[in-house]
């Protein structure tokens, strides 16, 4: 039987991206730092619009939406009107980078499983406009990403992996620059094997980026030959952009003599488009002209390279969706399955399922939040944004338990478990209403790191990790007393390595949490483990092979969760790599991190989200009463003001 229910979750960074797609022409005006540009809007403002290209001479656009729950693909041919979906696959849940030429669209697609672990889920794909029949570009077994047409459309480039498996980088991928004849996909020429992101100019130069030797990212340039050779020999590529600046996502100009590139420049935080003159080599600014204090990303030129679009934040007060919901709902791959992106982080169910208790961004927004299982209302428990991780009393509407303290901070950093209760009653009026509570703190303060508890199903104890021995480790204690009057504490676990983030199942049988212990001197390695309540039978749940197998040796697997019948787990792992270039996005910690679902021994692995985010801290609950799928808006001014509040990708520094 397929896992059920409703799972509620958390994506860093999207609910806040606001994108639109945008564009300004290119004229000699652009010399002229005093000229005025232009700027105009082709999508909607409905949901996430990104990684777009003009169709024609005119103002049609291919696009990447996020509007019916997961990255689909559209052309739209004026904000004013609705997009039209573009042929891709209905069945798979990530599409990205389209390029519409001689009657078919290109683009990337994550819906064929490889067949093994660790290897991106990513191939190029055409469709025809007309029927819709597709084909599969990239060989069986290989991994693409990031592709260019030629303006002929007979030649594709791509970011590709090849038949290798992905070795864990994400901050500068390990991607060769591949091309292929549209025609004959199967003879692909390497033109670079370090490099990504390829820009056509013509049909013999190719432009792409990679991190340089000195520390830039930097544009880099490969002419090729007839015989899709690189003319100066293998690996030959030329730097065009210079040190001093890093220069990303390169689009070129028909007649060659222009890129345009998102840069980062020492003293602005902002990712801003450029155009660099190959001919004087001279930066033009155009989107610092414009929105100097917004993030700007991966350009691109119309045909006759008369216009340059790029995507950013549409703006707080641009018409189109103004609010960043409670909850929305995401396609699920599981026709039993709801899956509900949540505006917080560490949700927890009420034991009824009507409400859903949540922690903010541990920075500015209340440390404790409680909304309702339909996204409708919120109320805040606790203001001050130290608090972190939430768990609802399976047996009180009115206790949730929570941590006080520094996230993920040393084992002797002063962390606390509390115990908040408040009356349910007060769970009632108007949004954002803060309602009266009482906080019980469960631990000694000298008891060192102390998190991430979790309820038994009768409501009488807690498990919860603990640093007091100097390391991290398990422990049980009482729930309602706690370990100062309740009787102490109880060790779960020992050893010299990190058991993390404890859930205990429904039926009170187990308990699941993450650890090290089969590689402890290895901090990005994790893996899921069972254990009886009384310390006995512990277990690995071997997901991604055997055991002693290599592939079970890189699983990192957090945030465990059971299904409410407690046969099922979902976690948030690293088994499918990543699925698009994370230096083209904001920031994503982990951005391989999807969400996955496995029986208890490791059978029915089953992968639930699919794109080049990170997703994390699932709840699950059995019942279904959400908001449903064709109802992406919540309601008017449900939520909070959406004002594009995102990070660029934290490990690039311009202190090179």
């Amino acid at each position: 039987m397929e896992p059920q229910g409703t799972i509620v979750f958390t994506t860093v960074g999207l609910p806040h991206y606001g994108f639109d797609v945008f564009s300004v022409p290119v004229s000699p005006d652009l010399d002229d730092p005093a000229a005025q540009l232009t700027e105009r809007r082709h999508t909607d403002g409905t949901s996430v619009n990104f990684n777009a290209q003009f169709v024609d001479e005119g103002d049609s656009i291919a696009f990447v939406s996020e509007r019916t729950g997961s990255a689909r693909l559209f052309r739209s041919s004026s904000r004013d009107r609705a997009p039209v979906p573009l042929p891709a696959f209905s069945d798979s849940l990530f599409h990205d980078r389209p390029t519409v030429r001689n009657g078919r669209v290109f683009f990337v697609s994550a819906h064929e499983r490889p067949a093994e672990p660790f290897r991106s889920w990513c191939a190029v794909y055409s469709a025809r406009l007309d029927s819709g029949e597709t084909a599969r570009l990239t060989p069986p077994g290989f991994a693409d990403m990031s592709p260019a047409v030629s303006c002929s459309g007979e030649l594709v480039a791509v970011a590709s992996y090849g038949s290798a498996p992905w070795k864990g980088d994400f901050h500068e991928l390990a991607t060769e620059v591949v091309v292929f004849r549209a025609s004959d996909p199967s003879r692909r020429s390497v033109i670079c094997s370090g490099g990504g992101w390829p820009a056509w100019a013509g049909e013999s130069t190719l432009f792409f980026h990679r991190k340089a030797n000195d520390g830039w990212w930097s544009i880099f340039r490969s002419d090729l030959t007839a015989e899709l050779e690189n003319a100066g020999g293998p690996d030959a590529a030329r730097r065009i952009t210079p040190a001093g600046l890093h220069a990303f996502t390169p689009a070129a100009a028909h007649d060659g003599k222009r890129i345009a590139v998102a840069t980062r420049r020492k003293g602005s935080s902002y990712r801003q488009i450029e155009i660099f003159d190959l001919e004087s080599d001279k930066f033009l600014p155009v989107t610092e002209r414009i929105s100097p204090s917004l993030h700007h990303y991966n350009p691109f030129f119309s045909p006759d390279s008369g216009h340059l679009g790029y995507h950013r934040f549409r703006g707080e007060f641009a018409p189109g969706d103004s609010i960043v919901p409670h909850l929305q709902p995401v396609r699920s791959p599981v026709s039993g399955l709801r899956m509900q992106r949540l505006h917080g982080t560490f949700p927890s169910f009420s034991p009824g399922g009507r409400f859903i208790t949540m922690n903010g961004d541990f920075l500015t927004s209340p440390g404790l939040m409680v909304i309702r299982s339909d996204g409708f209302k919120r109320w805040t428990l606790l203001k001050e944004p130290s608090a972190f991780y939430t768990a609802w009393s399976p047996t009180e509407n009115g206790v949730i338990f929570t941590s006080i303290g520094p996230i993920f901070d040393s084992a002797k950093a002063t962390v606390q478990i509390a115990r908040v209760t408040f009356d349910p009653a007060d769970l009632d009026g108007s949004r954002d209403e803060e309602v009266k509570t009482e906080m019980k703190v469960l631990t000694r303060a000298d008891a060192g790191n102390n998190a991430f508890a979790a309820c038994s199903p009768d409501g009488r104890y807690l498990v919860f990790r603990s640093g007091r021995s100097g390391h991290k480790n398990l422990y049980i204690v009482d729930a309602v007393e706690g370990e100062t009057s309740g009787g102490g504490v109880r060790r779960l676990t020992e050893g010299e390595w990190i058991d993390t983030m404890p859930v205990w199942s429904p039926d009170g049988e187990l308990i699941a949490f993450s650890s090290n212990r089969h590689d402890p001197s290895n901090p990005d390695v994790f893996g899921i483990y069972l254990v009886r309540p009384d310390g006995t039978g512990l277990r690995r749940v071997h997901v991604a092979g055997p055991p002693g197998s290599a592939e079970v040796g890189r699983e990192r697997l957090n945030h465990v969760c059971f299904s409410p019948d407690s046969r099922w787990l979902v976690f948030a792992a690293n088994l499918g790599a990543v699925t698009a270039e994370p230096v083209s996005l904001p920031n994503h910690f982990q951005p391989y991190g999807d969400l996955y679902a496995c029986r208890l021994d490791g059978t029915g692995l089953t992968r639930l989200t699919y794109n080049g985010y990170e997703n994390g801290t699932p709840t699950w609950h059995s019942g279904s009463d959400v908001p449903s799928l064709g109802s992406l808006s919540l309601g008017p001014n449900v939520g909070e003001k959406l004002r594009g509040q995102f990070d660029e990708p934290l490990w690039i520094t311009c202190d090179v």
